[in-house]
C-alpha cells in the first residue's frame, strides 16, 4: 500500500515550508512535496540549499507515532531511504556520514532536514526535507559536493522521488534500535577520524552510535555523546 500522497509543483520557494504550513493546518500524514524547481530551500542550521534545476527537492509529511527523544533517529531513517533510493534506481553505492548526509566517493551526494512540532512528550508531526543532487553539485565552500550525472548516471526528478517514497514506506515505522543497526552498516567504519566542528572542535573516532541516536566519538580515554553539530571525514 502506498502511504503517500505526492503533489508535484514547477515551482516553489520550499517544499519544506508547504509542508510546514499543511502540518499545522492538521493535514494527516502522508503528504509529499516535489517541486521541479526550489528557489528558496533551507539546509541544516539554518544555512540555505542550492537546488540547481534537475535536482530533487522532496519534503514528506510524517505524524509518527514516536517519543521526542526519537526524533533523532528521523535523519537516520531517511538516510537510509535516500541511500537505499539511490542504489535501487541508479545501482550506485553510497555512504552515510552523521547525522544527515549522503556521501558518494567522499563527496555529499544529499542532504536531509528534520523539523518537527514543538516539544512535547510525543511528536505531532515532523517534516523530513530532501535533497539530492541529481543533475548539478552546487558549489559549498569547504564541502566536497557530487552529482550522480558526473557519475555517468541520469535519474529524474520525479523518478527520484517515487523510490525515496518507495524506501520511506518500508522504513518509517521501523523501531529505532532497527535504524541504529542498518544505518550504521550503510556509514563510514567504527574507529574513522572524525571532526566535530563547533564552538569547540572536537576529534576523535567514530565509537557508534547511542540508544538515543547520537553520535559517539572516541575522544582521547573516554567516549563522548554528540546530539548536534557539523562532522567532517578525518582531522579539521
Amino acid at each position: 500500500m502506498n502511504p503517500w500522497r505526492l503533489e508535484v509543483f514547477e515551482e516553489l520557494a520550499s517544499t519544506s515550508d508547504l509542508c510546514l504550513a499543511r502540518a499545522e493546518a492538521g493535514e494527516p500524514a502522508g503528504l509529499a512535496v516535489l517541486a521541479l524547481r526550489q528557489t528558496a530551500g533551507r539546509g541544516s542550521r539554518g544555512r540555505g540549499w542550492l537546488a540547481p534545476v534537475g535536482n530533487l527537492n522532496l519534503s514528506v509529511l510524517l505524524r509518527p507515532d514516536r517519543p521526542v527523544a526519537e526524533s533523532g533517529h528521523m535523519a537516520l531513517l531517511a538516510g537510509i531511504a535516500v541511500a537505499e533510493a539511490i542504489e535501487n534506481a541508479a545501482g550506485i553505492a553510497t555512504q552515510l556520514k552523521w547525522p544527515n548526509d549522503v556521501l558518494l566517493g567522499g563527496a555529499k551526494l544529499a542532504g536531509i532536514l528534520v523539523e518537527t512540532s514543538p516539544a512535547v512528550a510525543k511528536l505531532d508531526w515532523l517534516v523530513l526535507g530532501i535533497g539530492i543532487n541529481l543533475a548539478e553539485a552546487p558549489d559549498i565552500p569547504g564541502r566536497a559536493t557530487t552529482a550522480l550525472r558526473a557519475h555517468g548516471e541520469e535519474l529524474a526528478p520525479r523518478d527520484a522521488a517515487a523510490a525515496v517514497l518507495a524506501a520511506l514506506a518500508r522504513w518509517h515505522e521501523r523501531p529505532a534500535e532497527a535504524i541504529r543497526e542498518t544505518w550504521l552498516t550503510r556509514a563510514h567504519p567504527l574507529g574513522t577520524e572524525l571532526t566535530v566542528q563547533g564552538r569547540e572542535p572536537r576529534q576523535g573516532r567514530f565509537a557508534g552510535l547511542s540508544p538515543a541516536g547520537e553520535l559517539l566519538l572516541a575522544c582521547n580515554d573516554r567516549i563522548e555523546p554528540f546530539s548536534t553539530g557539523d562532522v567532517l571525514l578525518g582531522r579539521a
